[in-house]
């Protein structure tokens, strides 16, 4: 997921890489005919598979670049069990991926010259099972506030232009699923909330979606879905806190069954059979507590999606083919089909190191006075207008208020029109209105920071670098 656009294009330009020799080729291993996937046999494959991911590591640490990039390894390293700081080429531990990849996202060039919301998604989905706090990433860098920036005012709930409607998906996986160090909610429910009320209106009437805006057009809303995105959206739809026994996420669920292949256990989706889309398939299942080995994903003829990816993994090579009739490892299909196998969604917490004195997490403690930076903030008037935007400013500081935010957000506001007016403009006290909405009885503005409960907004707040900030009025 590098930029909104078909999977199959991003497919077509796999190639395996050269380095990997004879050690990717080695034959695949025969499986037992037994009825699921042991759990001797998942283990081997995430030993196997991680091993694989190791070696593409470059010499100088890093895995993300351009192109289709392997740093989407982490959330696979991440749900097998392995810290991305634990990875690092020849024993340098100077070198380990997790400290290349922030110093990558860290840089002012990332991700392009014209980056599009699906890049800061996977940044942030990535740094987040990389063990990188993805709001806190740089004291220029906050991955949250980037997506915050790509809100559709005229269309809300989406991000992104709507007609790439992976942007969306992909903005409630990562705002949803990367997680506060804590394990809390970051964004606050109503942003969750609009997000989710897009997502069902794209749902295809067969329970699937595609990467294509299907609301309000029949013709969409009733043609064909495709297994990967219905993965995606019903793992963006669970992360976001819907239930699995939701008829919405049961339906999406239902449209991966119908796709089932006996013989096999594959998903056959529109790219026809493959390990990738098996894996997208497999880590909504994951991600919405579904057995993708008993019940409905166990085949007529005793097969079940891990199987089939089990069954096109070299071992004890480790890579995975992208379709069964491949005679070479893909380095992509191999991230994606790990991930399923080792029980991930599409992103996962960090584990716990095992490097000496690594830790867990990193980010950045404090602004740099003098260094630009953004901050992420919703304005919720309690009527069912949410504004949503990323705010750009200059500490002069290790702090700031809130006032000093709001402020701000009147003339540096991505989109703009966040913050009209705040009252008062200047002071320590009480926030007493906000874009013209005035406190009322009982009925006041108040703030929540990284989905901390909402109290009564004072402009003296103290504000930190990262901190995710919702206004809300209401009792």
């Amino acid at each position: 997921m590098s930029r909104p656009r078909p999977r199959t294009s991003r497919r077509l330009a796999l190639v395996a890489p050269a380095a990997l020799g004879a050690f990717a080729l080695t034959a695949l291993t025969a499986l037992p005919a037994s009825a699921t996937s042991s759990p001797a046999q998942i283990a081997t494959s995430k030993t196997n598979g991680v091993a694989y991911l190791k070696s593409l590591q470059a010499a100088d640490g890093s895995y993300a670049g351009s192109g289709l990039s392997n740093e989407w390894a982490f959330s696979t390293f991440a749900a097998a069990g392995t810290a991305v700081v634990d990875v690092y080429p020849g024993g340098d531990t100077t070198k380990n991926a997790r400290t290349v990849y922030r110093n990558l996202l860290s840089t002012a060039g990332w991700p392009q010259a014209s980056p599009v919301v699906t890049d800061y998604e996977r940044g942030t989905l990535n740094a987040y099972a990389a063990g990188i706090d993805p709001a806190r990433v740089s004291a220029s860098r906050n991955l949250v506030a980037n997506i915050y920036s790509y809100w559709q005012t005229a269309e809300a709930g989406y991000f992104g232009p709507s007609g790439n409607f992976n942007g969306t998906v992909f903005a409630a996986l990562s705002l949803g699923g990367a997680k506060t160090q804590a394990g809390g909610a970051r964004v606050p429910q109503a942003l969750t909330d609009s997000m989710v009320a897009r997502i069902r209106a794209n749902q295809h009437v067969d329970g699937g979606w595609t990467y294509q805006k299907g609301e309000g057009n029949p013709t969409v809303l009733n043609s064909a879905g495709d297994v990967d995105m219905t993965g995606a959206a019903m793992a963006a739809l669970c992360v976001s806190g819907v239930p699995n026994t939701d008829t919405d996420v049961v339906q999406a669920k239902n449209f991966l069954k119908s796709t089932l292949v006996s013989g096999s256990g594959a998903f056959n989706s529109l790219y026809g059979v493959n390990t990738s889309s098996n894996g997208w398939g497999v880590a909504g299942l994951n991600a919405c507590g579904f057995n993708p080995q008993t019940g409905d994903f166990l085949t007529g003829s005793g097969k079940t999606p891990i199987d089939f990816l089990i069954a096109n993994q070299y071992n004890p090579a480790g890579g995975f083919k992208y379709k069964p009739s491949d005679t070479v490892p893909s380095a992509y299909s191999s991230i994606d089909a790990l991930r399923a196998v080792a029980g991930g969604g599409f992103t996962t917490a960090p584990p716990v190191p095992v490097t000496p004195g690594a830790p867990q997490w990193v980010a950045q403690s404090t602004f740099t006075a003098g260094t630009a930076t953004q901050l992420a903030l919703t304005v919720d008037d309690g009527a069912g207008s949410l504004k949503v935007c990323s705010v750009a400013f200059t500490p002069t500081g290790t702090t700031t208020t809130l006032g000093d935010v709001l402020n701000a957000a009147t003339t540096a506001a991505t989109p703009s029109g966040c913050v009209t007016s705040v009252t008062p403009s200047s002071g320590t006290g009480t926030v007493t209105a906000v874009n013209g909405k005035a406190n009322s009885g009982s009925n006041s503005w108040k703030v929540s920071v990284d989905g901390s409960a909402f109290a009564g907004a004072a402009r003296n707040k103290v504000v930190g670098v990262g901190d995710t900030i919702a206004l809300r009025w209401g009792a």
